[in-house]
């Protein structure tokens, strides 16, 4: 989707894969299905349709691939997390509600590219990690803002908001490792669940007036 044209819903919208180039999301189907260290130059050559040393002209090497997935995936991420984020209008119990969507979303729908970011961290070279880590980070980072913002309101009484907060963001990201589309459960049906464990885990106090 063109950055220009995007609105504050289309957080909510997903196109069936991510708008990789032929050559990234062939390595990227073969990092889920073989691994980063088990995929070979050769093997996404086939999946991409080109010979080896034409694989080369894109990409110098399989490390180069795996960064440019990464960096595709928290950058799709991150722009849906923003968008929730604006939506929430500075109230934290809403703010927390959509930022779990948007990650529980998110994780459904681009699956494949969740369970690259959770396994394959370890396979990223140390320059590349740090700079990728910082990005994961600020994900954490936006969900504190919300549960702290909560606990300061006295809206969470949880006593542990961080640990509360990173709780959540480990849970919410962990749906790549289970979700099929061929559940009877829809990825809206897994982020309304979600949205209800969260408020629980920070003990969530409904206002006495409507938000």
């Amino acid at each position: 989707m063109n950055g220009a044209l995007r609105t504050v819903s289309d957080w909510r919208t997903f196109s069936p894969s991510l708008d990789l180039d032929p050559v990234l999301g062939a390595a990227a189907k073969s990092f889920v299905t073989l691994g980063y260290h088990g995929t070979t130059m050769r093997e996404i050559a086939r999946q991409a349709d080109l010979s080896v040393p034409g694989l080369y002209h894109h990409y110098p090497s399989k490390q180069h691939m795996l960064v440019a997935v990464l960096d595709a995936a928290l950058a799709d991420l991150r722009w849906r997390l923003d968008a929730a984020d604006v939506e929430g209008a500075g109230d934290p119990a809403l703010r927390l509600e959509l930022l779990v969507s948007a990650l529980v979303l998110y994780h459904c729908h681009r699956r494949g590219l969740g369970l690259i970011a959770a396994s394959e961290m370890r396979s990223v070279e140390s320059a590349s990690r740090r700079r990728i880590a910082a990005r994961r980070t600020e994900v954490q980072r936006l969900v504190d803002t919300a549960v702290l913002d909560g606990a300061a309101r006295g809206l969470f009484r949880t006593r542990y908001p961080l640990d509360a907060s990173r709780a959540v963001v480990t849970m919410s990201v962990s749906v790549a490792a289970w979700f099929q589309m061929a559940l009877t459960l829809t990825p809206e049906d897994v982020a309304e669940r979600y949205v209800d464990y969260a408020l629980s885990l920070v003990r969530y106090r409904e206002p006495a007036h409507p938000r």
